[in-house]
């Protein structure tokens, strides 16, 4: 996860002030002086960290938070809402032009991952918004820029126009933004070029592109991993192009989280889009409030309900939850839930949406081992359609055929039977439980997930 540091950090320091009844002065000098420590560490600007800690002090020393009956979740909850307003306190969405195209140029260094964000961004608007972009190849420079972009073009099944490398930069954004209004594209995404540092020529380049394109929409596509770097780079962009807004790449990544933090408070450019993983579908609206709170371990639920929105079919969830009010659950259901739920995504990453999961006993530093799920999916393959409807037949000899033809142990074929067993009684305690609206709950005696 994207900021893991210094969320842990963060969390620990929280931890001490959370329950207290009563806050003292020196309790929340003590917090803050953590807290400073934290952000410093995670490469967020020593300027941003002064003002910060500054907003966070006057308020959690105010009387309201004093005088307040849970004075320790007060502190807390002026923390998150500062942290919110550091990067931008709501969602900066893409700019809609009032008549059709909207014009998006990219810029950034070169390495930033900016044709690859292009593509992807391309993909965001026709998916979540059912718009009709054009990409466009106007990065001349760098060795397989075009031909990158039209391979992405291709994977998406969405036209990429390009006049070749001996066309200088502008007349290709011209041409573009003309075919786009001939063949009715509402978007039109122009992937510039990038140097592996920034100089005269590149800015130039691009202010002659601009003048042209006259773009409703500047993008600086910024790496997370460059910590400091990122903010300089942000910097310089936006005082030569003014740069209406920012997309971190690499969100994913082991970064200290320091530019997220920064780039907003720095430029006061939002940051509109966060790149969460390689695949073309892994950009995502940023959203302060929810960063937020996933850093100060209060879960992602929203995002985590939208994830779900969009990759689980309604009609077989409600299938599904009769199954398993019914104690119908199958083998072949289980595999299907399965699939639906990695569709979503990682799974530690959304674990790690949910609230406490990071803070719950032993799930702490939680790692889920794709690699044992897929044993476990390898196991219930294995089983004939008679045994994924019905596992009580699967008796010795039929274990030991499931365990060959997966590659497994018996004995975890015997554990993954015993566990999906379990997991049926819990579903059917739990529908129950839901259905009586009862507040007072038992747990589910120790029940491990088979995986």
């Amino acid at each position: 996860m994207a900021f893991e540091s210094l969320a842990e950090r963060l969390q620990d320091t929280l931890k001490k002030i959370r329950g207290k009844g009563k806050v003292s002065e020196q309790d929340v000098k003590e917090m803050m002086r953590e807290v400073r420590l934290a952000l410093l560490e995670a490469d967020v600007n020593f300027k941003v960290v002064k003002q910060f800690i500054a907003n966070v002090k006057e308020k959690a020393l105010g009387q309201e938070v004093m005088k307040s009956l849970t004075p320790g979740q007060q502190v807390i909850k002026v923390v998150n809402e500062e942290l919110t307003a550091l990067m931008g306190g709501e969602q900066s969405k893409i700019a809609v032009a009032s008549k059709p195209p909207t014009v998006v140029m990219m810029v950034g260094l070169q390495g930033a991952g900016k044709t690859t964000t292009t593509a992807k961004l391309a993909n965001h608007l026709r998916k979540k918004h059912n718009r009709n972009p054009i990409l466009v190849a106007a990065d001349i420079y760098r060795p397989a820029a075009i031909k990158q972009l039209e391979t992405l073009g291709k994977q998406l099944n969405m036209p990429v126009f390009s006049l070749g490398d001996q066309v200088s930069p502008v007349e290709i954004a011209k041409q573009a933004i003309e075919r786009a209004k001939e063949a009715h594209h509402d978007y039109v995404l122009i992937d510039t070029a990038g140097r592996l540092h920034i100089d005269e020529e590149l800015m130039d380049e691009l202010q002659q592109v601009k003048e042209v394109a006259k773009p409703d929409e500047i993008l600086l596509v910024v790496d997370a991993m460059t910590g400091q770097d990122a903010v300089n780079v942000a910097e310089s962009f936006h005082e030569q192009l003014d740069v209406s807004g920012v997309v971190l790449t690499k969100l994913d990544g082991d970064t200290r989280g320091g530019a997220a933090l920064s780039v907003k408070a720095v430029t006061n450019t939002p940051i509109k889009f966060a790149g969460m993983g390689e695949k073309i579908d892994q950009l995502e609206p940023f959203h302060p409030e929810r960063m937020a709170s996933r850093i100060l371990g209060m879960g992602d639920v929203l995002t985590l309900i939208e994830k779900a929105q969009s990759t689980v079919d309604e009609e077989k969830a409600r299938e599904l939850e009769k199954k398993m009010r019914t104690m119908d659950f199958t083998f072949d259901d289980f595999l299907e839930q399965l699939d639906q739920v990695r569709s979503m995504g990682p799974l530690d990453e959304l674990l790690g949406m949910m609230p406490g999961m990071n803070k719950a006993k032993g799930l702490k530093n939680l790692q889920v081992d794709e690699k044992q799920i897929s044993r476990v999916e390898a196991i219930v393959r294995s089983m004939t359609k008679q045994e994924k409807q019905d596992p009580s037949i699967i008796n010795a000899s039929r274990r030991r055929r499931i365990a060959k033809g997966s590659g497994t142990a018996i004995q975890d074929v015997n554990r993954l039977l015993k566990q999906f067993e379990e997991m049926k009684k819990m579903m059917k305690q739990m529908t129950n439980m839901a259905g009586k609206a009862k507040k007072k709950g038992k747990g589910f005696g120790g029940f491990k997930m088979p995986f």
